[in-house]
């Protein structure tokens, strides 16, 4: 009779094999403005994936995983917070206005914020019509990617994490307060790839 083989021990935190356990690297940040993680599917279990240590590190944070989420618009419509779409300019990507933040609105802001793939993340907004109804709020694009071990189709883009640390400095206006979680998230890169290369 052949045995099963058993399963690897994982972290009851971040739910990653004890080996690749990234809770060293947790950095906890209280992020005034609120983040909505929409995740798609194929992104939560992704093991290269960013959207897990932001989860982890940020006091605020909510995350759905779907691809098409009809609960949106009654939640957005219902709303106390000044909701925002994190999404790169795009003449494709059917959203309405830029966002700017008007001293005279005196909601919390909350960021939506789409993980996945480009080609992904593009059909989760087609899909969910009212984020393409939400003005989008869009980071410096100067900004340079640390994110080494997953290949953007283009210079320039940024993993979710890097993508929402940065919008969340400049909408807080407090660029120092999220660098440790950026750091974090450069020394989960070389660990990636450290890894990698002592298990060729």
């Amino acid at each position: 009779m052949t045995e099963k083989p058993q399963k690897r021990a994982s972290c009851p935190q971040c739910h990653r094999p004890l080996r690749s356990c990234l809770c060293d690297l947790i950095t906890t940040v209280d992020n005034q403005v609120h983040i909505q993680l929409l995740q798609h599917p194929g992104e939560s279990q992704h093991p290269k994936g960013s959207a897990i240590l932001l989860q982890l590190s940020l006091h605020h944070v909510t995350t759905w995983i779907g691809e098409q989420f009809p609960e949106l618009e009654p939640a957005i419509k219902s709303s106390t917070f000044q909701d925002v779409l994190l999404y790169p300019e795009n003449n494709e990507s059917n959203c309405s206005q830029a966002f700017e933040h008007s001293t005279n609105d005196a909601r919390p802001l909350r960021l939506w914020v789409l993980d996945g793939t480009w080609r992904k993340t593009y059909k989760m907004l087609q899909l969910n019509p009212a984020l393409q109804n939400l003005p989008r709020f869009t980071p410096n694009p100067e900004q340079t990617s640390q994110y080494r071990i997953r290949k953007a189709p283009k210079d320039g883009q940024l993993s979710t994490l890097e993508a929402c640390c940065h919008a969340l400095s400049e909408l807080e206006h407090s660029q120092e307060k999220y660098r440790p979680l950026l750091s974090s998230f450069d020394q989960f890169n070389q660990r990636w790839m450290s890894f990698q290369q002592s298990s060729k």
